[in-house]
């Protein structure tokens, strides 16, 4: 009961600190990419795939390394962040960067559609190309790596001893105490009594 009750309060802080931490990065990624641009004249929206990634490699290294970086990088966190709300550990890991990438391509594809009504912003189908590989990116640099860690933290007693690890229990983050209870029970029952108690024989008067 003390470990299930302390990867409650775990996931509990993690959930918390995910989702203030996620609220906080999109507020910021909103004032970064949807405040109006006072400028003479504006490119026009690309949409055509990677047209934009050719037009800034054109540019030279520097200029194209640091406009294609600016693209993963302003929406990479998303990649920790959403996982950390979600706070689960039991998840396969090619399902959580499928849905994780999904949800980072469908905020940059937001931005985006918000940025056609905001002067001096266009709108930039590579940007949504990057923004999603910047995401994924980060899952697959932190996410694996920070879920097996925890899971050594919060089951690896219970392994090392033979209790039952986190794959029997049915919640996230919860580890089975009702199994340990019926199995303690199990191995009072099946405690041996004793020896049996003998009737001393009565003679027979003739």
């Amino acid at each position: 009961m003390q470990r299930q009750g302390s990867g409650g309060s775990a996931a509990i802080r993690y959930r918390v600190a995910g989702l203030v931490l996620l609220f906080v990065h999109l507020v910021l990624v909103g004032w970064l990419t949807l405040r109006p641009l006072d400028a003479m004249w504006v490119t026009a929206a690309n949409l055509e795939p990677l047209a934009g990634i050719k037009a800034d490699l054109a540019l030279g290294p520097y200029e194209a390394a640091r406009r294609i970086g600016e693209a993963l990088v302003l929406l990479a966190p998303l990649g920790v962040l959403l996982p950390l709300a979600d706070a689960r550990l039991d998840v396969s890991p090619w399902a959580s960067l499928v849905r994780t990438a999904s949800a980072g391509a469908l905020v940059s594809l937001g931005i985006e559609l918000l940025q056609t009504a905001v002067p001096g912003r266009v709108v930039d189908v590579d940007a949504v190309l990057l923004n999603t590989a910047g995401v994924a990116l980060a899952h697959l640099a932190v996410v694996p790596a920070w879920r097996s860690r925890l899971r050594r933290r919060l089951y690896g007693a219970g392994r090392g001893t033979g209790g039952p690890g986190p794959g029997a229990g049915a919640g996230r983050w919860s580890a089975p105490g009702r199994q340990r209870r019926r199995g303690g029970a199990l191995r009072r029952d099946d405690a041996p009594q004793g020896a049996t108690p003998r009737i001393p024989r009565v003679g027979i008067a003739p």
